[in-house]
């Protein structure tokens, strides 16, 4: 399909609620996926959500398969999750690296819950759902938010944790930068 440009922060779409969607298994849901698998890829991201594409539904992409760049970090199956819904299982949050698509080359020391489920549909209308912990989990709750209009920078504790992550870690190549630090 087609590689889409990432609206970035300030971009009034990015602060919207996105509308559920209500048609699944259609050309247009299948089309949407594509590019957002493509976009993704093409910006080597852990995630993405519709409306980072300019799109107002309430889909998001994740996955992380094992890469010689990512050592520490456990794979994250690759899924298509629509109209999403979130149980934390666990009240415990940990603070952790994140960066976004939509904020090109800053970081951020986000806490986020430990242990959820989330569930939600496959883009043929199923219904699934499934336990996540550690980045996974990270990774899920960070793309969820953006169907809800929140960036990361809304969740930081300290804005002292936050920066351009060629002045918060100027020794890191991109090589050797944590998947969380990336969306």
């Amino acid at each position: 399909m087609a590689v889409k440009e990432t609206l970035k922060m300030g971009h009034p779409l990015l602060s919207q609620v996105a509308q559920a969607v209500t048609d699944f298994n259609t050309p247009e849901l299948s089309a949407l996926v594509q590019d957002m698998f493509d976009t993704m890829a093409a910006l080597d991201g852990a995630g993405l959500a519709a409306p980072q594409i300019g799109v107002s539904r309430r889909v998001v992409i994740f996955g992380v398969e094992a890469n010689p760049r990512y050592p520490e970090v456990e794979e994250v199956p690759m899924t298509v999750l629509i109209n999403p819904e979130i149980e934390v299982l666990e009240q415990r949050q940990e603070e952790g690296w994140e960066g976004c698509l939509s904020l090109p080359g800053l970081r951020g020391l986000v806490p986020r819950y430990v242990h959820i489920r989330y569930s939600g549909y496959d883009p043929a209308g199923k219904r699934f759902a499934r336990e996540a912990s550690g980045f996974h989990a990270r990774v899920v709750q960070h793309e969820v938010d953006h169907l809800d209009g929140i960036l990361y920078p809304q969740r930081i504790r300290d804005l002292r944790n936050f920066g351009f992550e060629s002045e918060l870690f100027p020794e890191a190549t991109l090589e050797n930068t944590s998947p969380a630090a990336r969306e």
